[in-house]
């Protein structure tokens, strides 16, 4: 992550003290939103073997749960920038919002496991609606210094991606329905707080293109760092989709692990990957934190049947992963002289088709061997840092970051995670 100057830091750093919790309600009520949203991404992961159960299903078949939620992300997320700066950021928020919680209704009331997926794609595209418009409403609302606002923003995610597994371990004891009508519940309380409270239509002053982010594409640093994302995700999502069936733990044993993951995963993008941007260029720390990551999972493969040798595994990988979110991200954000909004679009729409296709074929891979996906896992990781390794001097601008203000800095981490 890009370190800001010293005499902005020292002036901005108070501020963010002071208005960390004196902030408007409309600024609360979007953080409750963002927070249960990102509890979405992980909630189902403590149900999947819940679901293969009660829908008699493969986990193959449950891993297309991630890739139908992830492919409608990746795509829609190239064309958010352009809708919102149409119809304005609080209506794409609330659209995206309503079609959450509708989408979790819709998973409560599956009857088969191709409903369940149907119902999980059009989740990723209100999640997609949301969330990269989520952030310029909470710096709008908060009338004031970004700063306070921002970390609050990034303390949700945090929290949403720590507590989701853990909501859904719970709640799946009961039934593997009740995550779903918990989601929806919470959702709709979000929902309320923020056509009742949020006020503003937020549309920029220019419209935005939507080949803008194709366009991106074409630019060779931009593109070599979305294909290392493509690989890196593949790995990122075997780790979610497959990890539930080797633990072999009930929903609520599954949920505590994946929420050491999700902690893991917080602490590491907001404290520690700051701290390595100090310290090291982003190339030098993805290249180590990638094939760290890819011998975690070899350790993962090794280990499979040792249970307390697993879960230490994963929640190793959740450390992992918030060092390369974070570091990978604004790489990508720095790598060109494109608006941060334009090439965070481009980067994830590639970046979620790898998690997409790599959720169900890792998945599959089990049928030779319970640690045959994480070994897939560890390849993928390894091939993304072979990319950076080959292409080095494409990247040489990533390792020298433009400095910019705190709210980018918290789009880019969005648009990452």
């Amino acid at each position: 992550m890009t370190v800001a100057p010293p005499a902005p830091t020292a002036i901005a750093a108070p501020a963010a003290k002071r208005r960390l919790w004196d902030q408007p309600p409309a600024v609360w009520a979007v953080a409750f939103a963002s927070m249960v949203a990102f509890m979405g991404i992980g909630l189902v992961g403590p149900i999947l073997p819940s679901i293969s159960e009660a829908m008699h299903a493969s986990p193959s078949q449950t891993a297309l749960l991630f890739t139908s939620y992830l492919a409608v992300t990746a795509i829609v997320m190239l064309f958010t920038s352009w809708l919102s700066s149409r119809i304005g950021t609080r209506a794409t928020m609330l659209i995206g919002l309503a079609v959450i919680l509708l989408s979790a209704v819709a998973c409560a009331f599956a009857g088969d496991i191709t409903a369940l997926i149907t119902a999980r794609a059009f989740w990723g595209l209100g999640n997609a609606l949301f969330l990269s418009t989520a952030l310029a409403s909470i710096i709008a609302a908060s009338g004031g210094p970004a700063a306070g606002a921002v970390i609050l923003y990034e303390t949700a995610l945090g929290l949403g991606l720590a507590v989701g597994p853990l909501v859904g371990g719970l709640l799946g004891e009961v039934d593997w329905t009740a995550p779903f009508w918990g989601t929806a519940s919470l959702m709709a309380v979000g929902f309320i707080a923020i056509i009742t409270i949020v006020r503003g239509a937020g549309k920029p002053a220019e419209k935005s293109p939507a080949s803008a982010p194709f366009r991106a594409l074409a630019i060779p640093s931009i593109l070599i760092l979305s294909i290392v994302a493509f690989f890196y995700n593949a790995s990122f999502f075997v780790t979610l989709a497959y990890v539930p069936y080797p633990l072999g733990l009930p929903a609520v044993g599954i949920g505590l692990v994946m929420t050491g993951f999700g902690l893991g995963l917080a602490l590491t993008s907001v404290v520690i990957a700051p701290a390595l941007a100090r310290h090291f260029s982003p190339r030098q720390t993805l290249v180590v934190a990638l094939l760290i990551f890819a011998a975690t999972h070899v350790a993962a493969s090794l280990f499979a049947d040792t249970l307390p040798a697993l879960i230490v595994c994963v929640v190793l990988l959740g450390f992992e992963i918030g060092a390369i979110n974070t570091v990978l991200t604004e790489a990508v954000m720095e790598a060109s002289t494109l608006p941060r909004a334009v090439a965070s679009s481009a980067y994830s729409g590639v970046r979620f088709i790898g998690g997409a296709i790599g959720a169900p074929v890792g998945t599959a891979l089990a049928a030779f061997g319970v640690g045959v996906p994480f070994l897939f896992a560890a390849g993928t990781a390894v091939v993304g840092a072979i990319i950076i390794m080959v292409f080095h001097s494409v990247l040489r601008r990533a390792d020298h970051p433009v400095h910019e203000s705190v709210e980018f800095e918290a789009e880019a981490i969005t648009l990452g995670e």
